[in-house]
């Protein structure tokens, strides 16, 4: 809600993706926003090593990774699924076909994103610390620099 007026609401390199895939955002548009959603990712996770040292090396530096106890497949599952259901949300929410009927709907999207976000988290922080944002996995795995970050990056 916040960023709408200024990219469209895209912090999400997963969201951003898809609304690619749908041809609502340019190639070039996509990359730059992709690009741009990482940088701040690491400059956000660079503040908060600087200012909250001591809460970023006890939880690993909100660094994602696979918990002990599941499998790859298992963490690989949970990940597509929340992303699936927070860019499905987005859609949802975002469709412009609703606004016809719904004049409620623009002003009323980030309810429902933020819902599934949280229903998201609710599910998949116990299996890999909810990855549903690549940009925001990336920075912390950049500027936490260990090796098991890295190693479930890929998920």
């Amino acid at each position: 809600y916040c960023t709408a007026g200024i990219s469209g609401g895209h912090i999400n390199p997963a969201v951003t993706f898809g609304l690619f895939l749908a041809r609502k955002v340019s190639l070039v548009r996509a990359v730059l926003y992709m690009v741009a959603q990482c940088l701040g990712a690491i400059c956000g996770v660079g503040f908060v090593k600087a200012f909250q040292s001591a809460y970023y090396v006890r939880y690993g530096g909100g660094a994602n990774s696979l918990a002990d106890g599941y499998s790859t497949g298992t963490g690989l599952a949970a990940e597509i699924i929340g992303t699936f259901v927070l860019v499905y949300t987005v859609f949802s929410a975002t469709d412009p076909k609703r606004n016809a009927r719904d004049s409620h709907v623009p002003v009323l999207a980030p309810l429902p994103i933020g819902f599934a976000v949280f229903m998201v988290h609710l599910a998949t922080i116990p299996i890999t610390g909810t990855g549903i944002n690549p940009a925001r996995s990336f920075g912390a795995a950049v500027i936490y620099n260990e090796s098991k970050p890295w190693d479930d990056q890929w998920i």
